[in-house]
């Protein structure tokens, strides 16, 4: 059975890789870096399929030290003790070079194996990873690489991978392949980025195509059904989930309900059900707080509303939501005031509550005037008594500026009629 189209397309040579030129376009660091000859300790981070492993071959096979190849998923610590007991040998003289693919699944133990050597340069380490190195990998193993980041690759190139695909399978095969107009086009956008993707696509479209007396061709219906659950990226418990939700919520905070909606049909589409609907209940405070303060009660009608129905029906009050938070009016005066609480009760002297604010009870032998002397608002006009209820050592102290929207405003309006037309 042959290698899939993709493996058999993997380049050979920097100049054939598709995308990343920001990384090994003439003059880019990483080019720089490969061809100076020293190698040093590398992390290639990035989405699947955009050349993170392409590249680290062609830069372990360039080089003249011994190579060695494992990938995280199912290295042992067995096999990191074979490598170190090489070092220092006839076989390593030169030094060893370690190919690491996937090392977020090294434990914390293993990655620290390769500590001692990474750092007298017994090894030099060229490692690549799916998740975000700076939550996944060893602080100290970190510190001595240099972190490159591979983005998803523009749509424009991976049309000419799916080309040079179909070429090859027409030369491997011996036929010709048709390709309808916007064929081509669709699986490159479908593929979100992902090479390997496309060109598995392109295969499989090879292999369905309708028969044709040269060959086979290849319908942009056909395309698009292959190619129908391509581009959707989503791991829960990855960066592609918190970068969903990260930006679902900045969208909303930024009210674009467009960007929002669409950020709501990825975590729809994933079944994340649970994680969309605790950060509605957050942004609601967080992002709308008190410029609508009746946002929350509405969104946690839709969030249980969605919670009681299930997928699919859950996205019609999830979008009910997501659509009210988008084109609400924006405050985080409340939440801000209250960090601003928390970091005094950090670096300052916060003193007693005031005696006047105290439960009932009875005051010691060294207190000279007895008795908690609290008056009741609710006994005045308006409700209202100015008297202290900071401790003494943060009085005057201001924590909360009202928010300069229509209901906020309506409130400073209000009491600085009450409170003597005094700002607070």
């Amino acid at each position: 059975m042959s290698s899939p189209l993709a493996d058999r397309l993997r380049p050979s040579a920097l100049e054939d890789v598709v995308g990343q030129t920001h990384l090994l376009g003439a003059g880019r660091p990483l080019k720089r870096i490969i061809d100076s000859g020293s190698i040093p300790n590398l992390i290639f981070y990035g989405p699947s399929g955009v050349g993170k492993t392409t590249v680290a071959r062609i830069i372990a096979e360039a080089t003249q030290k011994r190579l060695h190849k494992l990938n995280g998923t199912n290295a042992s610590t067995a096999d990191i003790k074979s490598i170190v007991e090489e070092l220092d040998t006839f076989a390593a003289m030169d030094g060893v070079l370690l190919y690491l693919d996937e090392i977020q699944y090294l434990n914390k133990k293993q990655q620290q194996s390769l500590l001692e050597y990474i750092e007298s340069g017994k090894i030099t380490l060229i490692a690549s990873t799916t998740e975000n190195p700076y939550f996944y990998i060893y602080n100290a193993v970190l510190s001595r690489c240099t972190v490159f980041e591979f983005k998803p690759v523009p749509a424009q190139e991976i049309e000419q991978a799916i080309l040079r695909a179909f070429h090859t399978l027409e030369k491997e095969q011996g036929i010709a392949i048709h390709l309808e107009e916007g064929a081509v086009g669709h699986i490159a956008l479908s593929c979100g980025g992902d090479v390997r993707k496309a060109l598995n696509t392109a295969e499989l479209c090879a292999m369905a195509g309708s028969p044709e007396p040269d060959g086979v061709s290849i319908s942009l219906s056909l395309a698009r059904e292959l190619a129908q659950k391509s581009s959707f990226r989503y791991d829960r418990s990855g960066d592609e989930h918190y970068d969903t939700i990260s930006a679902l919520q900045k969208s909303i905070r930024g009210s674009d309900e467009n960007a929002a909606l669409h950020y709501l049909a990825r975590l729809v589409a994933a079944g994340d059900l649970i994680s969309v609907c605790r950060r509605l209940l957050v942004i609601a405070s967080e992002d709308i707080g008190l410029a609508y303060p009746q946002a929350i009660t509405i969104v946690k009608s839709c969030v249980d509303a969605a919670q009681q129905l299930g997928f699919p029906e859950a996205r019609i009050p999830l979008a009910q939501a997501v659509v009210l938070l988008a084109t609400a009016p924006k405050s985080n005066s409340a939440h801000i005031a209250l960090d601003l609480a928390l970091e005094d009760l950090k670096t300052l002297q916060n003193g007693s509550i005031p005696r006047t604010l105290q439960n009932k009870h009875f005051d010691g032998d060294d207190v000279e005037q007895k008795g908690q002397f609290y008056r009741s608002p609710h006994d005045y006009p308006n409700h209202y008594l100015e008297q202290q209820y900071l401790p003494e050592e943060l009085k005057g102290r201001i924590y909360y500026e009202y928010g300069p929207n229509k209901n906020e405003q309506a409130a400073k309006q209000y009491w600085e009629k009450i409170k003597g037309a005094k700002s607070f």
